[in-house]
């Protein structure tokens, strides 16, 4: 992951905030002074907290996680969109639904709905509909992709979120910090900083400043996916070492099997309170009939 330059950030206009009167008295921390009416954001702080935010962001993405991104404003929504897609990421550009993560399953139907209207023009039940049905379905569906799109393979809540503007997406914040979702967000000096657990003090409204920080956010990321992908190829090798070849069982003879067998039957034909033990090369010879007659005859 690269780290963030200064020179970067200063020509990208990161350090520019809001005028002097339309300033949150909880941004002092991160501001460095007051020019022509304007507040000028420290970029050091905006550094140091974008750096952090990054690592963390890491984390997440190498532990399989997902983050939704948020931005809805005019001068984001297109840059968020366009960084994001690369990651895999959920992202949400238009209106924000209200109740999308405290209303979850009910967000999880209208993505179902979606899909099940897809199925419709596959099998080709869509093409038996009345024209006017069709007109219909075909306008929810739009509404639906424009709505959801991004967030139809989000299967379950997001392990973070990542905020453009947090006075605009306020309903947003609120959801999340309802469920105890860390919070990531560019605040700006009009803005309160305090819902938000990584805060990156930075100008919040310009097409540059915004690019900069996704592309440092969504390199962190990938960078984090990528090492989660090198460490399953790792683990499978490793795991088939583990296991080992299989052992196979020691080859009994059948000749040792028969004589097992023979013994047992000796054992068991052998009279009680005899000791001595059938010798096997005895051989016991009868006499001919005719033989023991001629014997009594004489």
């Amino acid at each position: 992951m690269s780290r963030t330059n200064f020179n970067e950030l200063l020509e990208a206009g990161v350090h520019f905030g809001h005028l002097k009167r339309k300033w949150n008295p909880a941004m002092a921390p991160y501001i460095f002074m007051e020019r022509n009416g304007i507040h000028i954001i420290d970029l050091q702080k905006t550094e140091a907290k974008l750096e952090e935010a990054c690592n963390a962001l890491k984390q997440i993405a190498k532990s399989g996680r997902k983050v939704l991104f948020v931005a809805t404003k005019k001068q984001a929504k297109d840059i968020v969109a366009e960084k994001v897609k690369g990651t895999q990421m959920p992202y949400v550009t238009e209106r924000w639904p209200g109740g999308m993560l405290t209303n979850f399953p009910t967000i999880r139907r209208a993505v179902k709905k979606m899909a099940s209207i897809d199925k419709m023009e596959k099998d080709g039940t869509f093409n038996n509909l009345a024209k006017r049905e069709k007109l219909q379905i075909t306008r929810q569906r739009a509404k639906l992709e424009k709505m959801l799109g991004s967030i139809a393979d989000m299967t379950r809540l997001p392990a973070a979120m990542f905020i453009v503007d947090v006075s605009k997406e306020h309903i947003a914040v609120r959801e999340a910090k309802r469920l105890n979702i860390p919070l990531f967000a560019i605040v700006d000096t009009n803005s309160d900083p305090t819902p938000v657990d990584f805060p990156i003090p930075a100008n919040d409204d310009a097409s540059k400043s915004i690019s900069l920080i996704l592309d440092k956010i969504t390199a962190a990321i990938q960078e984090g996916l990528e090492e989660r992908k090198m460490e399953k190829e790792k683990e499978g090798p490793a795991k088939d070492a583990k296991k080992g070849p299989k052992k196979a069982k020691p080859a009994q003879s059948e000749g040792g099997n028969d004589a097992k067998k023979t013994s047992a039957r000796k054992e068991s034909a052998q009279p009680a309170g005899v000791d001595a033990p059938v010798e096997d090369n005895v051989e016991v010879k009868e006499e001919p009939a005719e033989a023991q007659n001629e014997e009594t005859q004489e």
